[in-house]
């Protein structure tokens, strides 16, 4: 078994993004602006954000974090988001998930220009993702693709099995894994919590990726032997042994899966440092002007 270290291979990216934003510079072009709106104290919420501070600062981007409480009105958060699509120093902004249950997470999502809307939520975005055209990429589903491509994982002709049928990953990864390109060409199964047969169908792939939002959801009898396996879920709990005083787990068993597979994403580790990654390259190109212009 082999572990696919996602934490290197971003470390990677963001060496090259890092590369890019230095050119730019030396050519004086302005460099990327990344903007996050954070509302409430979500505990997992305000961690993303750090870390994508962190990375930002990390590749030579500015990056701003807009915060409101979570009182604030629907309307006001959409003056933020008119604001930013506005703002001609700010080159991409994400509004972070989830928001409070009184703010309808579609309307603002639809609100962002799709040229901003580095997340890739936006549905003229998520369409053009469907219709193989140029946008921003959901950013999970575009960093698992990275990860695929620069582990080596070979993917033509192979079964894929998506495990999770979300708009944020499960269905994009599944219409990105079935495209007609070299890292991809996988014949793709789409599973979600209605599936009959569900342990049959994930132990017939090639390639597994567990996106149900479930704790430890694949057991060891539903990973077939050599298998892939990528992990999407983040679970935090309670922990006395880390300084935190939580730790982290998948959608994987990983302890009894690891033992089938012939490679596997950890959690953390795995797709986790890949989902800001995605982000950045959806700034850097937004930026750019490499789509939409």
């Amino acid at each position: 078994m082999k572990l696919i270290d996602g934490k290197k291979i971003a470390e990677d990216i963001r060496t090259e993004i890092a590369n890019e934003v230095r050119k730019m510079i030396d050519n004086e072009i302005k460099v990327p602006h990344l903007a996050a709106v954070l509302v409430g104290e979500d505990a997992a919420s305000q961690t993303y954000v750090t870390n994508k501070e962190k990375a930002c600062k990390e590749v030579g981007f500015i990056s701003s974090v807009y915060r409101y409480s979570e009182t604030i009105s629907e309307k006001k958060l959409l003056e933020v988001v008119e604001f930013l699509n506005n703002d001609e120093e700010i080159d991409g902004f994400i509004v972070q998930l989830p928001l409070p249950k009184h703010i309808s997470p579609g309307k603002i999502i639809r609100a962002i220009k799709p040229e901003k809307d580095v997340d890739g939520f936006h549905p003229v975005n998520i369409g053009n993702m469907v219709l193989n055209l140029q946008g921003h990429v959901p950013a999970t589903p575009y960093g698992i693709m990275q990860l695929i491509k620069r582990s080596g994982i070979e993917t033509e002709g192979k079964h894929c099995v998506v495990v999770g049928r979300s708009n944020i990953v499960g269905t994009p990864v599944s219409i990105l894994l079935s495209r007609n390109n070299k890292n991809a060409n996988c014949t793709v199964t789409l599973c979600h919590s209605k599936t009959n047969n569900l342990k049959e169908i994930c132990s017939s792939a090639d390639i597994l990726i567990a996106a149900i939002g479930k704790m430890e959801f694949i057991k060891a009898d539903m990973v077939k032997q050599g298998a892939v396996v990528i992990d999407v879920g983040m679970h935090r709990i309670e922990s006395s042994e880390t300084k935190s005083g939580f730790r982290l787990k998948g959608d994987v068993a990983f302890d009894e899966v690891s033992k089938k597979c012939s490679m596997i994403t950890p959690v953390p580790g795995g797709v986790g440092p890949m989902t800001i990654v995605g982000l950045l390259m959806n700034t850097l190109k937004a930026a750019k002007k490499e789509v939409y212009n």
